[in-house]
């Protein structure tokens, strides 16, 4: 079984256009993602854009990439015009574009499932909370699994409901995918749903769908970058603790 990774970029964001070249110590911020990538056991890693800029930027530090079309209006379709190219590669991981410090163990911990179930479709990742801020907090997605760890639902609003904080774990949904290539095709043709229109969370489409997402426990906290404040506060502590590519 091949695994291939995917790391989406575009240029343009609504909040923070240029994104994956902002420099992070005097290197762009899609030459961290892409380094801390190629560490994991993925048997290739590329680099989906439809940005000329971006193209040429991991081209220079020695990383693949593509140019992907311009109409695309998610990651996952995206994704799954390049997993159109690689037909060899049987599951694609996607990897987000503004998460430079990646662990590796975390793609590897995505990996080891599609090779012990082979009907799996699809699979992603938790971390557990620890503050009630973060709980309520509406842009931190919140899972509940079942006794099999397959999805049960994603939320903004805090789930399940903290009648009882004391007895109740709460998990962060952490935005790494891994799809079964065949799925993916299949997935990314879908039309929107219901839920996923309400809470924008495209993963719920699958859900609605009646397909399982298996989700597995990390303990690793990810620290993912949306606004300029991020990337200052990420720096700050990329030199705090001293941490290279």
């Amino acid at each position: 079984m091949k695994f291939l990774g995917v790391i989406p970029a575009r240029y343009s964001s609504t909040r923070f256009p240029g994104k994956p070249l902002e420099l992070i110590n005097g290197k762009s911020m899609i030459e961290w993602v892409y380094k801390r990538t190629i560490k994991s056991d993925l048997d290739k890693v590329i680099v989906a854009t439809d940005d000329e800029r971006i193209y040429n930027e991991v081209i220079s530090f020695g990383g693949e990439a593509i140019l992907t079309s311009k109409e695309h209006e998610t990651g996952t379709d995206r994704i799954a015009e390049v997993s159109t190219k690689y037909p060899e590669y049987e599951v694609i991981i996607n990897i987000q574009g503004d998460e430079p410090l990646i662990e590796k163990n975390m793609i590897n911990s995505l990996i080891n499932p599609f090779i012990e179930d082979a009907d799996l479709k699809m699979a992603t990742l938790k971390f557990k909370l620890d503050n009630i801020e973060d709980i309520n907090n509406p842009n931190i997605v919140k899972v509940i699994t079942d006794n099999n760890n397959y999805a049960i639902y994603f939320s903004r609003s805090p789930i399940p409901y903290p009648r009882h904080m004391d007895m109740v774990n709460y998990y962060k949904h952490i935005g790494i995918y891994a799809y079964e290539r065949e799925f993916l095709l299949g997935y990314s043709k879908l039309k929107q749903t219901p839920l996923e229109i309400s809470e924008s969370l495209e993963q719920l489409r699958v859900l609605e769908n009646g397909y399982k997402i298996k989700v597995i426990e990390t303990k690793n906290k990810i620290i993912g970058v949306d606004t300029k404040e991020d990337l200052e506060k990420l720096v700050e502590y990329i030199n705090k603790k001293n941490i290279t590519l």
